[in-house]
């Protein structure tokens, strides 16, 4: 739900190249970040959201994409990018490569197949600078300024590729249907957060930093208990004390859209990692989530560069807890 006061539920060679990309390479220049952004709101238009299920349960289960060499997951907008193709594609793996990787594993990419755009964010500073940084005849004093760019990487599911070895293609064994999730339950208890149990309503208190979430029998479906949960912990996550995000927008506004999009972004995140289906937590802030992408083509890159550093953040309290058990065993 809501948060807040109330209860609210380019330099040196690759410079060039590096402008080319974020201007959209030798060609038209068209902007990656509207490429991007429209395709999310095509899906949004057509009642698909990209965090929610994006597979079939029959086929890929649940889970992070990531890369099937490194096993690294990708993050933030590339998640709902790959997100998306696996639901388009009906692809049965979370695993992704390059073409050049698959030929290096071993395999190859089928004839025919076309591959997903995902994105790698840096910045760069132009060539007439100093090597400090600074324009040549600026003060000492002169901070160094650089530019933000894009580019571009084209991967290919796990599925689209021929002769892998079995290490890169095998999927875990999905966790079996229970009421009571270890893992999620795990998470909570980690991060120390006051979590009440009670009520009627699923919020996070800004003025006395504490999350309340319904008792799980209230829900229709208890993993929902869970899911919610997670949204809120998302809220928690993004307070002044930890990541200070700006959660200072009254409902109805877009400040307000932009941190529940994060927290549900957060939420379908973390039940990824953590072997839960994520479903649409607050389909009925769809008309506010769409009005901030068609007013900010960096709105979606932005939350789910937040939701992804908050998801670390709360995963960051399980690592740590396990590892002080095991420096104790």
């Amino acid at each position: 739900m809501a948060v807040g006061n109330r209860k609210r539920g380019f330099g040196g060679k690759g410079g060039k190249a590096a402008l080319r990309a974020a201007r959209g390479g030798d060609g038209p220049r068209v902007s990656l970040y509207d490429e991007v952004t429209a395709k999310i709101i095509a899906q949004l238009e057509a009642g698909c959201f990209p965090w929610a299920q994006p597979w079939n349960s029959a086929a890929a289960v649940p889970g992070l994409p990531r890369n099937a060499v490194s096993g690294r997951p990708y993050s933030g907008i590339n998640v709902l990018i790959l997100w998306g193709a696996v639901i388009e594609g009906s692809y049965p793996s979370q695993d992704w490569l390059t073409f050049r990787q698959a030929l290096a594993a071993g395999g190859c990419v089928r004839k025919g197949e076309r591959g997903h755009t995902i994105f790698y964010a840096d910045r760069f500073t132009p060539e007439d600078r100093g090597e400090d940084g600074r324009e040549q005849g600026e003060g000492a004093e002169s901070e160094p300024r650089s530019i933000p760019f894009l580019k571009r990487f084209v991967v290919f599911n796990a599925a689209q590729c021929d002769g892998l070895p079995e290490r890169l293609t095998a999927d875990p064994v999905p966790l079996p249907p229970r009421e009571q999730h270890e893992g999620a339950e795990a998470l909570i208890a980690a991060t120390g957060a006051d979590f009440r149990i009670g009520g009627a309503r699923a919020f996070y208190d800004i003025g006395g930093d504490y999350v309340q979430v319904p008792p799980q029998p209230a829900f229709p479906h208890q993993i929902d208990f869970y899911r919610t949960a997670l949204h809120e912990l998302g809220h928690w996550a993004g307070s002044k004390e930890r990541l200070a995000r700006d959660q200072s927008g009254r409902f109805g506004s877009a400040l307000y859209a932009r941190e529940e999009l994060c927290a549900e972004l957060t939420s379908a995140f973390l039940c990824a990692a953590l072997g839960i289906v994520p479903t649409v937590r607050h389909a009925d802030y769809l008309g506010s989530w769409l009005a901030v992408l068609r007013a900010d083509n960096r709105a979606i890159f932005r939350a789910a560069s937040h939701a992804s550093k908050a998801a670390d953040f709360l995963l960051s309290f399980v690592r740590e807890s396990e590892a002080s058990l095991a420096r104790a065993a």
